[in-house]
């Protein structure tokens, strides 16, 4: 990744740089060379030859040392943005990693709000459960009085269902039924 991301850094250089400039040739001053030359195969072709080699030489040279500092100047300004994206870069990874965990955070707690909105309002549900456990005591005593026989046994699971729960429904239940059971004996 990294070496991809260097070469879309180049790519950008060179397209920002532009396409080298027009080389020109003076026609003139080759024909003048060439004049000279002829004249100079009569004077010592090797010592002219070797002067203009080493002239060569050194123009060759000081043409490259502009250009070697241009390139430098322009790795170091490639270096320099690259060391910028990759403080960018990481500044936004960082930045996705942060969007990411509260997102999972955020569904995290929308599954809790979820499950606490299905467990039943306890101020609601007690109340049911009382008035379910009351009449399942009326329920066992009916079944005590009016299918076993059993009397008191009925009359004691009755006065349970009062003592236990005076002001339910199923305490005036237990109390009508108390109430029937003594005028049976009478």
């Amino acid at each position: 990744m990294t070496e991809d991301r260097i070469e879309n850094l180049l790519g950008q250089a060179d397209r920002t740089a532009g396409p080298p400039g027009p080389v020109s040739v003076n026609l003139a001053v080759v024909r003048r060379r060439a004049g000279r030359s002829r004249a100079v195969r009569t004077v010592g072709s090797g010592a002219i030859a070797a002067v203009l080699l080493i002239t060569l030489g050194i123009w060759a040279h000081k043409s490259t040392i502009p250009q070697a500092a241009q390139e430098q100047q322009k790795i170091a300004s490639i270096e320099d943005q690259v060391r910028q994206l990759q403080v960018t870069t990481d500044a936004a990874l960082k930045l996705i990693h942060e969007v990411i965990e509260d997102e999972r955070k955020q569904r995290r707690l929308d599954e809790l709000q979820a499950q606490l909105a299905g467990i039943p309002d306890p101020r609601e549900e007690i109340p049911k459960q009382i008035d379910k456990t009351a009449f399942t005591l009326v329920y066992q005593a009916d079944r005590l009085y009016y299918e076993l026989n059993r009397t008191d046994s009925a009359v004691e699971a009755y006065n349970q269902v009062i003592m236990f729960f005076p002001k339910n429904r199923w305490a005036d239940v237990a109390r009508e039924r108390l109430d029937d059971i003594e005028n049976a004996k009478l």
